[in-house]
């Protein structure tokens, strides 16, 4: 039985298996030109998360785009017109080019649907972490997709 369990377990453990994220060396993440669109402060966090840097000086680097777009939509109301759901979207494009060649682009779009709260401070902030929570969740995938080549 123990040397079934050790050819198994020698089996398995050679497989080449490896974690996505063992070669996440967010200090690599370096391009010649960054052109940011959209909103502002989505932006600003994926660049500060990603640590995201711009070499003029380095001409063989790539250059990057990055659009944002953050909106918060009602999408159902009752018999009084009233709102009860909301559903808010982060949609983030992101598209790695050299010169005017697009080297490799992808649109991330997330979205999380909710319901009204009475008060409107619980429902302001709920909102925000929603947001923040849709925008890591965004930089997650943007971290596979420039790790990934």
């Amino acid at each position: 039985m123990k040397k079934i369990f050790l050819i198994i377990l020698l089996f398995f453990s050679s497989c080449g298996y490896n974690p996505i994220y063992i070669n996440k060396d967010l200090k690599n993440f370096k391009f010649y030109e960054i052109t940011l669109e959209g909103d502002e402060k989505i932006n600003k966090i994926i660049i500060n998360s990603l640590s995201l840097k711009k070499d003029e000086l380095n001409n063989n680097l790539n250059g990057l785009l990055l659009r944002s777009d953050y909106r918060i939509s009602e999408t159902s109301k009752n018999s009084k017109g009233q709102v009860e759901t909301y559903r808010s979207n982060v949609s983030v494009e992101i598209v790695v080019n050299k010169g005017n060649k697009i080297l490799k682009k992808k649109k991330i779009e997330k979205s999380f649907s909710y319901n009204k709260t009475n008060n409107r401070f619980e429902l302001v902030e709920y909102q925000k972490q929603v947001k923040t929570n849709l925008i890591n969740s965004s930089i997650e995938e943007i971290i596979l997709f420039l790790n990934l080549e």
